[in-house]
């Protein structure tokens, strides 16, 4: 396979959640072509590194500290050649990338952000859930229990969660009961289903269901300590596929949007009963950028 020629740059690559096809078609061409590969060596497939480019020097960054990491990477690009700069996940939650950008941006080394898929939502995609759920919840917090980083006032868990919405929790897994007495706080039910997703999308994926008042004894029956996406809410309900009640308005008959006219209500009957093509098969519905 040719090898794409890359500017002589900072390449920051979301490799995604785990599983090495996850990343883009974008991080995998940069990935395959830069001069320098450094990566999270703890949280990024080796398989992935491994289609880095004969020649290419790969580093893990695990045992570097920032000024480390800065420096290597500037010494490549100011002798003409590419870095990749590979993060788990997606690069702008939790990434601290934002310091390594500072730095490189005062030594005149430009950065590229590449996008990934985050953990939140590969691991919704392991549960099967939707995150937003009409009728049920309209908004996703993603956030962090307060550990050995503070979490400014205005954003304690407590505040935020007294919206009763989705709430994604990201480097929690050794905070649950910390998490637990903030959800307590703001009102949830004891009784509010809780998932929690390790390692989303490796082979060694782990998922556990529980509730509010559960979440800390699961996770330490579990031996669930880290690399692990806490997602609390009514929509984590389990049943919710069974159920079949909760209904967006994109394909609900009587909506109007962009590219369909929504039928009265009085005559959505004629309409069930015609609503065939000429080959006598249901028409496909028409898919919408808006409207849900």
């Amino acid at each position: 396979m040719t090898m794409a020629v890359l500017e002589a740059k900072v390449y920051i690559v979301g490799a995604g959640p785990g599983d090495p096809e996850l990343i883009t078609l974008k991080g995998s061409r940069i990935l395959r072509s830069a001069d320098l590969v450094l990566y999270a060596d703890s949280l990024v497939s080796e398989e992935l590194v491994r289609s880095a480019k004969a020649g290419a020097e790969v580093l893990q960054s695990s045992g570097m500290d920032l000024e480390q990491q800065v420096e290597v990477m500037a010494s490549y690009v100011r002798a003409g050649l590419s870095v990749a700069r590979v993060h788990t996940g997606d690069p702008s939650m939790y990434g601290a990338i934002l310091e390594q950008m500072s730095l490189l941006k005062l030594l005149g080394i430009s950065c590229e952000i590449i996008p990934g898929v985050s953990s939140v939502f590969a691991s919704a995609a392991a549960l099967g859930a939707e995150l937003t759920v009409p009728g049920l919840t309209q908004t996703v917090i993603l956030t962090r229990a307060e550990g050995r980083t503070p979490v400014p006032d205005r954003e304690q868990l407590r505040l935020l969660a007294s919206h009763h919405c989705t709430v994604a929790l990201f480097l929690s897994a050794s905070l649950a009961g910390h998490a637990t007495a903030e959800f307590l706080a703001a009102g949830w039910n004891p009784d509010t289903p809780v998932a929690v997703v390790k390692r989303a999308t490796w082979p060694d994926q782990q998922i556990l269901h529980t509730t509010v008042q559960n979440l800390e004894p699961d996770l330490h029956e579990a031996g669930i300590t880290m690399h692990a996406m806490i997602l609390a809410g009514w929509a984590l309900d389990p049943q919710l596929i069974d159920g079949g009640g909760h209904r967006s308005k994109l394909y609900d008959k009587k909506f109007t949007h962009g590219c369909r006219e929504g039928v009265a209500e009085a005559v959505i009957g004629s309409v069930d009963n015609t609503a065939v093509s000429e080959a006598g098969q249901a028409a496909p519905p028409q898919e919408a950028a808006d409207g849900v």
